[in-house]
């Protein structure tokens, strides 16, 4: 598979695998077994970006992560994140004080079973530790030789400057995609290339709602955490449906799917831009790498920008407090 260069020289695929759903947030997880299989698959396929993180699960994403690609641990690059607090085992707020940053690289590397953390984010800003602070803890562990590079998620631009200049960043991973374009307008996109820092794109198909296996009426399961997503409302998905017709008209005459489109479109923005498309399944997972070999014309793009935007997408995509944690 293609590679292509995130910050000062992290090598990975132009399509990575993000792991989370494998056992975490959609309502449904795959026997271990299954997921370590499926992760091979991937690696099998040329994939060697991987995304994880302490608070999936909380914790066992981390261990299948370590378990699957222990054999190939030299061919792959390991991301994970910190940045919360965990109390009787769940997730209980925001906490990237030193210490607990440096609480987790330990637990993170005892779980993946590595000596080194390739790319290692911050989950989530923490307004009550200095971003300073917390680039400064990040800068010690890549001299300890823990970790190799530094990113952060869903930050606010100026924090990313600020962190920069203690830190250099590597990759910022925030939500992009074609239901989902508030890097285009919120500083994300121009400090990325102002600094030299690349994209990870996370839900790079709105949570699967791009590629158009849902609608309306699609039964969404008690524990599945779109439930509580704006976006997810029946009335929001039958709205936004529009965009997904759009989508998959540019694919019938591409001979393609709506998913591969959706990825393909992130591809041609920046070529420092990594989607990290997740799935349980794995003609879907062969279904996503396909889009790499896609090419969408200078003219197939304007045509699709054009007409997207003149669909106004229906929801917010995380409900308020959730919201709240994001661009600080």
């Amino acid at each position: 598979m293609k590679t292509r260069t995130l910050g000062r020289g992290l090598e990975v695929t132009a399509l990575g695998f993000g792991c989370m759903g494998l056992n975490f947030s959609y309502g449904h997880a795959l026997a271990n077994a299954d997921s370590v299989k499926l992760i091979r698959d991937a690696h099998d396929r040329g994939v060697t970006f991987f995304d994880t993180a302490e608070i999936y699960g909380p914790f066992t994403n981390e261990e299948l992560v370590g378990e699957a690609l222990r054999p190939v641990r030299d061919e792959v690059v390991i991301a994970t994140k910190f940045g919360f607090k965990f109390e009787d085992g769940k997730a209980a707020g925001v906490d990237s004080r030193p210490e607990r940053i440096r609480e987790a690289a330990e637990g993170s590397l005892k779980r993946l079973g590595i000596e080194t953390i390739d790319l290692l984010y911050q989950h989530r800003v923490d307004p009550n530790v200095p971003i300073e602070d917390v680039a400064g803890t990040v800068k010690d562990l890549i001299a300890e030789g823990k970790v190799k590079h530094f990113g952060m998620s869903e930050p606010g631009a100026h924090t990313v400057r600020k962190a920069h200049a203690v830190q250099p960043v590597t990759a910022l991973q925030n939500e992009y995609s074609l239901w989902t374009r508030g890097p285009e307008t919120n500083g994300i996109l121009e400090a990325c290339e102002e600094l030299g820092i690349g994209l990870v794109a996370y839900s790079p198909l709105g949570k699967g709602f791009l590629t158009g296996a849902m609608a309306k009426d699609s039964k969404i399961a008690e524990n599945d955490f779109r439930r509580l997503l704006p976006r997810f409302t029946p009335e929001a998905m039958e709205k936004n449906q529009a965009l997904v017709d759009l989508i998959r008209r540019v694919g019938d005459e591409k001979k393609a799917t709506p998913a591969q489109i959706a990825l393909a479109w992130l591809l041609a923005q920046k070529p420092w831009i990594v989607p990290i498309p997740g799935t349980t399944k794995l003609h879907r997972l062969e279904e996503n790498l396909g889009a790499a070999d896609i090419e969408l014309t200078s003219s197939e793009l304007a045509e699709l920008n054009d007409a997207a935007a003149r669909i106004q997408v229906e929801g917010e995509r995380y409900p308020e407090q959730l919201m709240k944690t994001t661009g600080l």
